[in-house]
């Protein structure tokens, strides 16, 4: 078997990325593959341009979620990104894939969700376009447009020695709400099944809509612009990984301190899908709401990332090609 023969599901999500930008030729983009988003010299404010998929299976389940829970997620999710470049979002291009016996009234549900979220989290933003055709699986591909405000988008790899992290949004909740769902709607066969709330305790419908209707704090992603963020990632593959891609990004290390995780620290650290913000400020700077610091940023070590003063050595957070086997379940 050549090279070229090597399954993707042998890679890491990083070094197919990596295989296919080699192949893509320069970027002509402000800020091209490697953040949360493109960044487009266009006259007036940058064009901020992202994109994210949905596939049933390994990114949500029919039984668990429905067509509500799938536009509003599917808007969110993508909503969060251009947030994390300090960035307004303008609107959305929604692709959907659809076997043929999807019901009608499933798909206007699902528009219903993608209008609500962006009333709910991005007002002015809203669905301009998309696509449809038809597939045997079910998939969601939303491109989300946005203007950076201030100018100048936050990036990754901008994170200062000195500078204070901070987190906007809670850190391991969708990953409780996941397990939650894994350990109580699923018959003996591993099949899921219908999601009951009224069985549920106050917490744990908490846990369970963050997994399932996440609400990033989308209009933080501007106020941190606004006040002098170095640094920023929409933290979607758990708070691990996404402060290491930054501390990478930016030859820093980040030292968090756990004491202001909450209880639950594994699934803080290494739980995916929670889309808060995490960024870092001037030591001088005032936070704006609803940020909290959670760490320092370093000199660069021998770890990208400190947990308590000690490196870092779980494995953290969400690969698709890495955990597809889990997602099936």
């Amino acid at each position: 078997m050549t090279e070229r023969d090597t399954p993707v599901g042998a890679l890491s999500e990083a070094e197919i990325l990596a295989r296919i930008v080699r192949r893509l030729g320069p970027s002509r983009a402000l800020v091209g593959p490697g953040d949360d988003a493109a960044v487009l010299a266009e006259p007036g404010a940058p064009l901020v341009a992202t994109t994210d998929t949905l596939v049933h299976g390994p990114d949500f389940r029919l039984a668990w979620s429905s067509g509500h829970d799938l536009g509003w997620k599917a808007a969110a999710v993508n909503l969060a990104d251009i947030a994390a470049m300090g960035a307004r979002p303008i609107a959305l291009l929604v692709a959907l894939a659809m076997p043929e016996d999807t019901r009608i009234g499933f798909v206007e549900d699902l528009a219903d969700g993608l209008r609500a979220a962006c009333d709910a989290l991005a007002p002015g933003c809203a669905v301009e376009g998309g696509d449809l055709t038809v597939s045997d699986t079910l998939t969601i591909a939303v491109t989300a447009l946005g203007a950076a405000d201030p100018p100048a988008p936050v990036l990754r790899r901008t994170a200062r020695v000195g500078d204070v992290v901070a987190l906007a949004g809670e850190a391991g909740h969708a990953a409780r709400g996941l397990a939650l769902l894994f350990d109580r709607f699923r018959d003996a066969d591993g099949i899921p099944l219908p999601v009951d709330e009224a069985v549920l305790d106050a917490s744990e419908r908490v846990v369970l809509r963050a997994q399932l209707r996440p609400s990033p704090p989308v209009d933080a992603g501007v106020h941190a612009a606004r006040a002098g963020a170095t640094a920023m990632i929409d933290v979607s593959d758990g708070l691990a990984l996404d402060a290491t891609r930054v501390a990478d990004a930016s030859g820093v290390t980040i030292a968090l301190d756990t004491s202001v995780l909450g209880d639950d620290l594994a699934a803080a650290l290494t739980g995916g899908e929670d889309h808060a913000l995490l960024a870092t400020f001037p030591a001088d700077a005032a936070l704006p709401h609803p940020f909290r610091a959670i760490g320092v940023v370093r000199e660069r070590g021998e770890a990208p990332l400190l947990v308590d003063d000690r490196p870092f050595t779980g494995r953290g957070g969400w690969d698709p090609y890495r955990d597809w086997d889990s997602a099936r379940g």
